[in-house]
């Protein structure tokens, strides 16, 4: 436990001179809409263009009920290039437009409720419950799947494990965060591929599990 906590405070420190995932920014954060939005728009997408397609969609419509209005095709058009914007676009208005009639256009905070959203996760509810509502939460990607484990924390096979193993040796009040600092150091210094082990501040704390190749 010590030793997670000395890569937690080192990651809070040393993260800040690297760009932030686009979600987790402040334009984002503020409104639980945008933050479900733009974490749908980000599955299988590059970070910059989650953030580009997110700024054109919601420079015209910002709420449940404008984009409840809009037709696949205009909003095709605005979050292309996002991989698979045609059903992503479909997906979204639909999502949109129950929020509208069973949620009065609010998001709902609980996990229960956002999973019952055609192609929301345990990743993107979770995301939601701890950035839009300060809800403690584990959000599990690519990286914070891949990261802990590479590290030696646990050894897990599928994010849903990932999940309630980082639960039990993160202390809650790292829950929210965790998402935003393991991504950080994934998208820059820890590649899935040949990661940057030279330039890692966590470097002397890595037990390198399955890292063939480093730089």
């Amino acid at each position: 436990m010590a030793e997670v906590l000395k890569v937690i405070l080192i990651l809070k420190r040393e993260t800040k001179r690297f760009n932030i995932p686009w979600v987790s920014t402040e334009v984002v954060t503020v409104d639980p809409y945008k933050i479900l939005i733009s974490c749908i728009l980000s599955l299988r997408t590059k970070d910059a263009v989650t953030r580009r397609s997110s700024e054109r969609l919601f420079a015209i419509a910002d709420t449940p009920d404008k984009v409840a209005e809009m037709s696949p095709s205009r909003l095709e058009k605005l979050i292309y290039p996002a991989g698979f914007y045609r059903n992503k676009a479909r997906q979204i208005i639909a999502l949109s437009k129950r929020l509208v009639d069973d949620f009065g256009g609010n998001v709902p905070h609980s996990q229960e409720a956002l999973l019952s959203f055609k192609g929301v996760g345990r990743k993107t509810a979770n995301l939601v419950l701890g950035l839009g509502f300060n809800i403690p939460a584990i959000c599990v990607d690519t990286h914070v799947h891949r990261i802990p484990n590479r590290l030696g924390w646990i050894r897990t096979k599928k994010p849903v494990e990932t999940e309630f193993a980082l639960m039990a040796i993160i202390p809650k009040r790292y829950w929210i965060e965790l998402n935003t600092l393991l991504v950080t150091l994934g998208q820059n210094i820890c590649l899935p591929v040949s990661p940057f082990c030279g330039k890692c501040p966590v470097n002397r704390y890595c037990r390198k599990v399955g890292v063939t190749r480093c730089r």
